[in-house]
């Protein structure tokens, strides 16, 4: 019997590139690559929008992903960078894989890194 029932890894990331996070199709390359690295299976394709246009301070591209074992969701703000990214399995993942790929895509000065498992 399995431990835990769920790994949920919450990364909110500061002063990232901007035009990595502005950049829709980056996005899609980061999710298909995190997919990859972290060893899941997407379920079909990411779902990037452009949202939240009519508040500057909240406007950008959410993503969302379905995974087999749950789902990666984002948002990435415009206006200064900054990143949400949540990562949501019951099969357990690499924490430093899934961070290193972030750091990658969108090269935040800084990553506050939240980790919780989850049980019925």
């Amino acid at each position: 019997m399995k431990e835990y029932w769920g790994y949920h890894l919450i990364v909110d990331c500061q002063e990232c590139d901007l035009d990595m996070v502005k950049e829709r199709q980056n996005i899609i390359d980061f999710v298909k690559n995190l997919v990859k690295e972290i060893e899941m299976t997407a379920f079909g394709e990411p779902i990037v929008e452009h949202f939240a246009t009519h508040n500057p301070l909240a406007a950008g591209h959410s993503l969302v992903q379905l995974i087999e074992t749950s789902s990666i969701t984002g948002h990435f703000v415009d206006l200064n960078g900054e990143a949400y990214i949540d990562i949501f399995s019951c099969k357990e993942f690499g924490i430093e894989t899934a961070k290193a790929v972030i750091q990658k895509y969108f090269n935040p000065k800084k990553m506050k890194i939240t980790y919780l498992t989850r049980q019925a």
